[in-house]
């Protein structure tokens, strides 16, 4: 995986108001052997060295190569989903006492660069920020779009709160927002899961556009969010 990167360091007033001690970055992940070493180091190079990777039951070597590149590497000994490895995750950092967790995904889709946007929106006194693909949409397969815009209508129809992208994994929480939102789900619903959470809690919350890079790995892999999983998910939100 080849992508190109903008430079991006964190403001002095960011440092200042954020030790690195309790911001940790959250990436579950499932057979991202050939690509979460890259990821990882891109995370890095942005600035943010607390770096959580959950190997959601892998077949290769994902967990081994993120723990190589220098990130917690956890491991499921199943595949448990996409829900239950962002679980894991938030629940690995809220025990190392994190003040703010973002999470993204782990096949290099998502640009750290934007994570600096997101902690400001926290330290602006938010409680959760979103990163929205819709509003910055720019080659997005048309399939995406329209799986996205219909993955917001039915999570307003069935959680009463409209958002621009109910589907994104690229999200920040604050120390009070990890300590509300208790999800049941562990598949692709946990998404929209969260969505519920905000709004049973009244959490304060933000969108804020994000770059989507959509490699060849990132659109050919195997488990990824299509139509099948999309309609699965849609039943499991209503039943749930």
């Amino acid at each position: 995986m080849k992508y190109p990167t903008n430079a991006c360091i964190l403001t002095l007033k960011h440092m200042a108001e954020i030790s690195p001690q309790k911001l940790y970055i959250v990436i579950p992940a499932f057979n991202e052997g050939d690509v979460i070493e890259e990821v990882i180091t891109d995370v890095k190079s942005a600035g943010y060295s607390n770096i959580i990777v959950v190997d959601d039951g892998s077949t290769d070597d994902t967990d081994l190569k993120a723990e190589s590149a220098g990130a917690i590497a956890l491991h499921h000994l199943i595949n448990r989903g996409k829900g239950a490895a962002m679980k894991t995750g938030i629940e690995a950092a809220k025990i190392a006492q994190a003040e703010i967790v973002v999470t993204m995904d782990g096949d290099g889709q998502h640009n750290p660069c934007d994570i600096e946007k997101m902690i400001s929106l926290i330290k602006d006194g938010n409680d959760v920020v979103l990163g929205t693909r819709m509003k910055n949409a720019k080659g997005m397969p048309f399939y995406k779009f329209l799986a996205n815009h219909s993955g917001n209508f039915f999570t307003w129809l069935i959680f009463g709160l409209w958002v621009t992208d109910s589907q994104s994994g690229f999200r920040a929480f604050s120390r009070k927002a990890i300590g509300f939102i208790e999800t049941q789900t562990a598949r692709y619903e946990y998404d929209s899961e969260v969505i519920w959470e905000i709004k049973k809690h009244k959490l304060k919350y933000a969108e804020v556009p994000i770059e989507v890079r959509y490699t060849k790995h990132s659109m050919t892999k195997k488990h990824r969010q299509g139509l099948k999983n999309g309609l699965m998910t849609l039943v499991k939100m209503i039943i749930s």
